[in-house]
Parts: structure tokens; C-alpha cells; sequence
């Protein structure tokens, strides 16, 4: 995560993990159970783009889901593709998960 990110606080919703740079929202969409968060779609504003918030959300929200001691469920691409990036991070998926040996 670069380091003009990391003392922005995520914000969790009842659907949606976010944070808010200059009045802009990069943001994920989720769903929660007892045991695990899906993560469905990841977005920033368009002012965000190249900035690499939607990376820092990703990255704050995994660890968010890491400390919860829920697994994740990464059905959205992005996180996918990020979670390929970074493989340390599938130590939190869940193995259940459909896509998992491709991660």
C-alpha cells in the first residue's frame, strides 16, 4: 500500500468496506456470514483512478477479515487478481472456495 494511504481509516457499512480520499470513495461490496466474508465488487471513483486507492482498500479490508478470524471468499476479480499478486494473503481464504488452487 503506498504511504499516503495508510492513516486513512476504512469504514465498514452494512454493505460496503470504503475509504474516502479528498471527498472520493474507493469501496468494496460485501456479504457476511457467521464464518466468512465475500467480497463481490471492487470500485473507485473516477478521480481515484491510477492512484492505487482501490489497491489500499483491498489490502485494508483483508486485513480487516484477518483480524476478524473470518475467511474469505473472493468472488470479485480484483481481489482475486490481488490476492494472485500477493499470495501471502490466501492464508485467509477459505479453502472451500471454488477458485482456490488457482489463487
Amino acid at each position: 500500500m503506498k504511504p499516503e494511504f495508510e492513516n486513512i481509516p476504512l469504514s465498514k457499512t452494512d454493505k460496503r468496506f470504503e475509504i474516502a480520499i479528498n471527498g472520493h470513495y474507493a469501496f468494496i461490496d460485501y456479504r457476511e456470514t457467521m464464518q466468512q466474508i465475500s467480497l463481490i465488487h471492487t470500485e473507485a471513483e473516477p478521480e481515484l483512478a491510477g492512484s492505487g486507492a482501490a489497491a489500499a482498500v483491498v489490502e485494508k479490508t483483508l486485513n480487516y477479515i484477518e483480524e476478524s478470524g473470518k475467511k474469505l471468499l473472493p468472488f470479485c476479480p480484483y481481489v482475486f487478481a490481488f490476492i494472485k499478486k500477493h499470495p501471502e494473503w490466501k492464508r485467509i481464504v477459505d479453502e472451500r472456495f471454488e477458485g482456490y488452487n488457482q489463487l
